[in-house]
């Protein structure tokens, strides 16, 4: 039987794990946000070191889904790769793992802030933090690049399980089935209606799926809430950032993690739109609280950093840029859907965001400056000057064998 962590047992537990002792005088001090999938619990401990204490919850099969088995294996990829493991952004904070019981305990960075509420309650978005973040990713995707023995080392399968195959994170958007009708309101079945409204949007979708090509470690879920950042950021010349929580981490495509950062920074734009009835789109995003035009410095910083850590990307992919602007629209409607599944509703917000993320997906050469604030050639050109850029290859007169109106729904 899997034992239940809660607020009242969880120092014996630390304890019993050898994590803790009695002279300690650990406390259960508070619980942080509390998130759908997991139980968090936070432990003060008497030197002021703080741990963070998780376990996952059982799914409806009560089966535990073994999300942490992925934190713990990139913890113990970067004991064993020093290359990796001494970057000191991506440094790992666990301290044991419980595989039986689905518990993870780490450090608890008290002196970082998440990313996403200092932006928040702070207002500003410096460069220096974008461009932190970007050599750190950069580092982790060039250091793994096509390297064998990362890969082998990230097919390993819990106990028990097996891994023939990594995740494909560019997934279509679910088919209506009858049972959706008593999960959602009526309004949130816009957002299907719309989705499957343009042939477009589903078959970039599916050339996204189809080109997947995995190359690097990826985290895949590099949201701003999964970046820390130091609370004296300004006085620091180096870790101004920490990347946390790996459990989604797999071998993957680098255009994937930046793409869903950089629609992190997109969300804080539309979040902020006037919308209204009234309004048409283009209105709407005018009036935005927080403009677009503030956000795209710190956005072209961090795809700058990124380029210039990592140039070797655009040998490989010569459409790269493009396919995080795509990858950014995919971020955007997994994240409309989420919002449907926790508060069941859809507005007009979650319609503007669906828009954008169509542009996104279906216009990325436009969508490159609408989101960076200068074009595809212009965020290159520095990079050729000192990395011969490839030529896109002429495109061969071929007979096509598939549909080209491709769909690809609920892969």
């Amino acid at each position: 039987m899997v034992f239940s962590l809660s607020s009242h047992n969880v120092i014996q537990y630390l304890q019993d794990a050898g994590l803790c002792s009695s002279e300690d005088g650990a406390s259960d001090e508070s619980e942080p946000p509390n998130s759908s999938k997991n139980l968090n619990l936070l432990v003060k401990l008497i030197d002021n070191r703080k741990l963070l204490v998780k376990q996952e919850r059982s799914n409806h099969n009560h089966e535990t889904p073994h999300e942490f088995f992925n934190e713990w294996l990139f913890h113990q990829l970067l004991q064993q790769f020093p290359v990796i493991g001494n970057i000191s952004a991506i440094a790992s904070l666990v301290l044991h793992y419980d595989e039986e019981n689905s518990i993870l305990v780490r450090n608890y960075l008290s002196e970082y802030l998440e990313l996403g509420s200092f932006y928040q309650n702070n207002d500003i978005f410096p460069q220096e933090i974008a461009t932190a973040i970007g050599t750190t990713l950069a580092g982790l995707h060039r250091a793994t690049f096509n390297r064998k023995e990362y890969r082998n080392f990230m097919a390993t399968a819990p106990e028990g399980q097996f891994r023939y195959n990594f995740y494909n994170p560019a997934q279509g958007i679910e088919s209506i089935q009858p049972e959706i009708f008593g999960m959602i309101s009526t309004e949130a079945l816009q957002f299907y209606i719309f989705s499957q409204r343009y042939e477009s949007l589903e078959s970039a979708i599916a050339d996204l799926a189809y080109e997947w090509n995995p190359c690097c470690l990826t985290h895949n879920d590099l949201k701003l809430n999964n970046i820390l950042v130091h609370s004296r950021w300004e006085q620091l010349d180096n870790c101004l950032v920490r990347v946390i929580d790996w459990e989604a981490c797999a071998w993957g495509d680098p255009a994937f993690d930046l793409g869903t950062l950089i629609a992190s920074y997109l969300e804080i734009w539309l979040s902020s739109l006037v919308v209204d009835p009234t309004l048409d789109l283009e209105e709407s995003l005018r009036l935005a609280a927080t403009p677009l035009e503030v956000l795209q410095p710190s956005i072209l910083a961090l795809i700058r950093a990124y380029l210039n850590a990592f140039p070797i990307i655009l040998e490989y992919r010569s459409d790269f840029l493009l396919r995080v602007i795509q990858f950014a629209g995919l971020a955007l409607i997994h994240e409309v859907q989420e919002m449907i599944k926790c508060r069941k509703h859809f507005d007009n917000a979650n319609i503007c965001m669906l828009q954008v993320a169509k542009n996104l997906l279906t216009m990325p050469e436009q969508a490159v400056l609408t989101v960076f604030g200068i074009s595809q050639s212009e965020i290159l050109k520095p990079m050729a000057k000192v990395h011969q850029l490839p030529q896109p290859e002429k495109e061969k007169q071929l007979v096509p064998l598939y549909y080209e109106k491709t769909r690809l729904r609920g892969c």
